[in-house]
């Protein structure tokens, strides 16, 4: 497993959404994200590093288990990020057990293969939109677990989810389900510095400076808007049976360089 004398040269990123970027940019110019950004950082210090992607907007752990595993090991990867969870929380049918479940076949079965593997936790998603406040508890939930199944096979865990700044809405894209890009670049500071990676630390804990306070009318208006922007319709497509990685594939489905560009992302 590489260590400082042994950089890593191979990194394959698993996950949905987050992974593949979603608030860090857009579908016409391309989503940037955290798992590009810690390849950045990686990059820095080892030029001959190759990078995948194999990330699907939508995808819940059993997906991206079942798509994404498979392919990662090919790669023979010396580092791999899994992130997951979250599309699995948000559906009624949330099993706690079987979710973590398939995280933590992809932890072993990357370990196993001589990976290093990293994750993160989740912030408290009842302080990013108080609509999703009975929601909290699966978060709580499904972070514990990540964390014991992350403590049985060595994997290293990122803990965005304890720290406060984690809530803050300026690291939030304004679907408040992905992260802006300050939050993508905090979750990549994260992740690096799990990885005690050169040049990392923990700045990605600070707080901002603060917000003028928010009056109730403002705060009403904004979940209104919320709720008509961006959580109807996602419910309405998962009444209708569909997934907004319906016809998309990996943006980045192979290990290349990284300032080698791929084309993908649809099917």
């Amino acid at each position: 497993m590489p260590n400082g004398d042994h950089p890593y040269l191979r990194y394959v990123a698993l996950g949905d959404s987050q992974t593949e970027g979603l608030g860090d940019g857009d579908d016409t110019l391309g989503h940037r994200g955290f798992a590009d950004r810690l390849a950045e950082h990686l990059a820095a210090t080892q030029p001959r590093l190759q990078y995948a992607n194999l990330a699907v907007r939508g995808r819940v752990a059993a997906q991206v288990h079942a798509e994404q595993l498979a392919p990662a090991l090919a790669m023979r990867p010396d580092l791999a990020s899994v992130v997951s969870g979250v599309n699995d929380l948000l559906r009624p049918s949330f099993d706690a057990v079987a979710t973590v479940g398939h995280m933590e076949e992809m932890f072993a079965a990357l370990t196993a293969a001589g990976a290093r593997v990293v994750t993160a936790t989740f912030p408290d998603i009842g302080k990013i939109a108080p609509l999703a406040r009975p929601l909290r508890p699966r978060v709580f939930d499904l972070n514990d677990r990540i964390r014991d199944a992350a403590a049985r096979h060595g994997v290293l865990v990122a803990e965005t989810g304890r720290e406060a700044v984690g809530t803050d809405p300026r690291l939030w894209a304004v679907d408040r389900l992905h992260a802006s890009s300050l939050g993508h670049e905090r979750i990549a500071a994260a992740l690096a510095h799990a990885l005690l990676l050169p040049g990392s630390d923990d700045s990605w804990t600070r707080p901002l400076p603060p917000l003028p306070p928010a009056t109730g009318m403002r705060t009403a208006v904004a979940e209104a808007r919320w709720l008509v922007g961006f959580l109807g319709p996602w419910l309405g497509r998962r009444l209708r049976g569909r997934s907004s990685g319906d016809g998309r594939t990996a943006k980045r489905p192979r290990l290349l360089p990284l300032d080698a560009c791929e084309v993908g992302g649809t099917a």
